[in-house]
């Protein structure tokens, strides 16, 4: 989960008031957001970086609070998961046609009970004005809860669609999205006055301008059971949130290729020892490796569950428990395989001067995303760890269906 700072109504978590962000978006004659000379929508009077708003976006949805998506249809947009009874009264009063329930199609053939052929985003289902309540809309988000659901449609999928559903995934929220055009003139009415607005293009780049962010806060020593010698070093990105650790082992520059391990935090397997997975034996198995070769470094990523966050990845443990493998427990609840984000490892590298690597890794994806961000990558060593009769579905699950190699 990302934490943010907290905010109040009329303040953002910058301590600026919402009243400015709106005015410094605020459409021109023609409906469309205000741009600089190159097209791109300005940054706020603060002259902080687009992704600025991206945080405070993030932030209002996990509370339920509708935000403005700004681009050629703009959109008033919260989570299925966390919009309350207000919000779905504020974005009824403040639309322009009918809204509608976004989700990602895996999510919506369940819903829905047919399959669906065309490609796509996100398919939208008509809502009735006045919206549905809040707990349906929950049910119909989280395949987890009871499905006693309304029948619904299929409608027009609106021009901002995959915008939305990014959002709902950088909240670590399910992407299941409540969207309606917003009327014209929304922000110069008392009701609108407050809202956040958002360009879709700063949601869909976020992830890799985010990367960019990356700095060192601190770097200690550590030593740990099987690396005496080891220290720690904790990256924070401009949305101060949750860190990103570098675990290194000896002295890795020394090396031309020294050993790295991209590994994502999980709580259950890292810590707790759970037997679900092989996190725990993989994380303390690439220290000890690394130790005996005199060097390494483990990237320790703030990305959880393959980057759905803690609390989907419980979700998904549930849909596994009903008789879903790891695939398609995320897909079912609106999710990709792997939502993990490699330019975060690639600044990491680069910030520690780590530019030829050998990656210690199983994931032929996880070495083809590094080095599409320019890692090279001179050899891939396997990091194969035996089933424990626990996990034993789990990992044919990764060799089968996501081409992990065990060999």
């Amino acid at each position: 989960m990302t934490l943010l700072p907290s905010v109040t109504p009329d303040r953002d978590a910058g301590g600026v008031s919402r009243k400015d962000t709106v005015s410094a978006l605020l459409t021109d004659t023609m409906g469309a957001p205000r741009t600089d000379t190159m097209g791109a929508p300005r940054t706020d009077t603060m002259g902080a970086p687009r992704t600025r708003a991206v945080h405070r976006a993030v932030a209002d949805s996990r509370r339920g609070v509708p935000v403005i998506i700004a681009g050629p249809q703009p959109l008033i947009v919260a989570p299925a998961e966390t919009v309350g009874a207000e919000g779905l009264n504020l974005i009824d009063r403040l639309a322009a046609g009918p809204a509608s329930l976004l989700l990602a199609p895996a999510r919506a053939e369940a819903v829905l009970g047919v399959a669906i052929a065309e490609p796509g985003v996100a398919v939208a289902l008509a809502l009735a004005r006045p919206l549905i309540d809040a707990a349906t809309l929950r049910r119909a988000a989280d395949p987890t809860l009871e499905q006693i659901l309304p029948r619904f449609n299929r409608t027009v999928v609106p021009g901002q669609a995959a915008a939305a559903l990014a959002l709902g995934k950088l909240a670590r929220l399910l992407p299941a999205m409540v969207v309606a055009p917003v009327r014209a003139g929304w922000a110069s009415l008392p009701l609108g006055a407050g809202l956040l607005v958002v360009p879709a293009a700063d949601l869909l780049a976020y992830p890799t301008e985010l990367a960019a962010t990356l700095h060192r806060v601190a770097e200690v020593a550590i030593p740990l059971a099987d690396a005496p010698d080891a220290r720690l070093i904790a990256f924070r990105a401009l949305d101060q949130g949750i860190e990103h650790m570098a675990i290194l082992v000896g002295d890795p520059a020394s090396q031309p290729a020294p050993l790295v391990r991209i590994h994502s935090e999980c709580f259950t397997g890292d810590l707790l020892g759970s037997l679900r997975c092989d996190c725990g034996p993989q994380l303390r198995g690439a220290i000890k490796r690394m130790a005996d070769e005199g060097a390494g470094v483990v990237l320790y990523l703030a990305q959880e569950g393959r980057g759905i966050g803690l609390i989907n990845k419980l979700r998904a443990y549930t849909l596994q428990d009903r008789g879903l493998d790891t695939v398609d427990a995320n897909r079912a609840l609106g999710w990709q395989a792997d939502e993990r984000n490699f330019h975060i490892a690639a600044a990491m590298l680069e910030s520690l001067g780590l530019h030829r690597i050998r990656l210690l890794t199983n994931n032929p994806d996880k070495t083809a995303g590094l080095m599409a961000c320019g890692v090279e990558i001179v050899e891939r060593v396997a990091h194969i760890i035996a089933p424990n009769g626990v996990n034993d579905g789990y990992l044919a699950t990764k060799a089968a269906r996501m081409g992990h190699l065990f060999e």
